[in-house]
Order: structure tokens, then C-alpha cells, then sequence
């Protein structure tokens, strides 16, 4: 073995000076050194692809189409489900006690009963601002009052929500109103004053 070591140096130096082999052999080492330290950075990613060209294929000559007319299936609207907001009737301030019958019961008496359901439902919401369950706002809706009054008063929701109710289709489903309504209406005017006070409407 080291025979064969020394005639392949003998061989390698009369080709190669010896200081020059002995560097080349060190920048080989520095360089092995240097790829092992940053590999894989030095290593490409993506090779290069060689494809060859694509031919293109021939284009025949498009026919027109023929367009057929469509028939179009007309689909049912579908009622909706929630109703729209109802403007309630602004509150009159409140008046001082008179001897006679009230503006609801005289419309009632008259034969009007939309108006006098309107008139009792104006009266409530008058007693909900005096009572200080709601405060007074314009353009307040019917689910408007009832949320905001049961937030303090959670026993007066059914009454509320059956009084705008009767009030709704009387003024916005444009049904005939009759002295059932009315009648109706009184009584849940009474059950939201007894509700509040403990006493009821005279």
C-alpha cells in the first residue's frame, strides 16, 4: 500500500508540481467545505424544462347557433311573513278630568270605531309616558312600544301586543272595524291600567 501511495505521488509530481497539486487539493476541500456548510441554498429548485413547440391544431369555421326562444317559468311571490312597522297615533298630553264621557267613547257612540280604537290605543300610550314605562318618541311602532315597555313591565307584552293587533288591521289591513273591536280594545285598555296603577280607568 504505501508503495503504491508513493510511485502515484512520484507519478502525480513529475506532472504537477507538488505546492500546486497541494493547493488545488485545498481549494477542492474549501469548496466541498462551502456547498456541505449552505446546502440545499445552492441546489435549484426548479430545473429547466425542455418542451417542445405545440402545433396548433386547425380551426373549422363555427356555424351559428341556432337560438330557440326560452320560456320562462314565472315563479309565485311568496307573501311575507313579517309584517310591516305600524306608526302608532302621537300621545295627547295628558287632560285634566272631565264629567263627561271620554273622545273614544263618544267616537264609539257615534258609530266611528276605527277612530275610537285608534283614540284608546292613543290613550295607552299616553299612560305608558305619564307612568314613565316608554319614553315619548315620533314615529314609534307597535313591536317598538311592546319591547320597550316590557323591558320594564314584562306582564304588560299580551296586552300591548293584542291592542296593536286590533289597531293594525283596523288601520293598515283596511278591515271594517266593528263595536266588537271597540269593546275589545276598552277591556285592554282597562287590563294595561290595572296593570300599571293596580286601579282602574274611570
Amino acid at each position: 500500500m504505501s508503495r503504491w501511495w508513493t510511485e502515484t505521488v512520484a507519478a502525480l509530481g513529475d506532472v504537477v508540481p507538488l505546492p500546486l497539486a497541494a493547493l488545488i487539493l485545498l481549494a477542492v476541500a474549501l469548496l466541498v467545505a462551502l456547498g456541505w456548510y449552505f446546502f440545499p441554498a445552492w441546489v435549484p429548485r426548479r430545473l429547466p424544462r425542455f418542451t417542445l413547440p405545440r402545433l396548433r391544431r386547425p380551426r373549422l369555421p363555427r356555424l351559428p347557433r341556432l337560438r330557440l326562444p326560452r320560456f320562462r317559468r314565472r315563479r309565485a311571490r311568496r307573501p311575507r311573513t313579517d309584517p310591516p312597522p305600524v306608526h302608532l297615533p302621537a300621545p295627547r298630553l295628558p287632560e285634566p278630568a272631565a264629567a263627561g264621557p271620554g273622545l273614544a267613547d263618544r267616537l264609539a257612540a257615534e258609530g266611528r270605531y276605527a277612530e275610537a280604537v285608534r283614540e284608546r290605543l292613543r290613550e295607552m300610550v299616553r299612560l305608558l309616558v305619564v307612568r314613565q314605562v316608554v319614553e315619548p318618541r315620533p314615529g314609534l311602532t307597535v313591536v317598538e312600544l311592546t319591547e320597550a315597555a316590557a323591558r320594564t313591565r314584562p306582564q304588560v307584552r299580551p296586552t300591548l301586543h293584542a291592542a296593536g293587533a286590533i289597531f293594525s288591521d283596523l288601520w293598515y289591513a283596511q278591515r271594517p272595524a266593528t263595536a266588537a273591536h271597540d269593546r275589545r280594545m276598552r277591556e285592554l285598555a282597562t287590563d294595561l291600567s290595572r296593570e300599571l296603577t293596580g286601579e282602574e280607568p274611570r
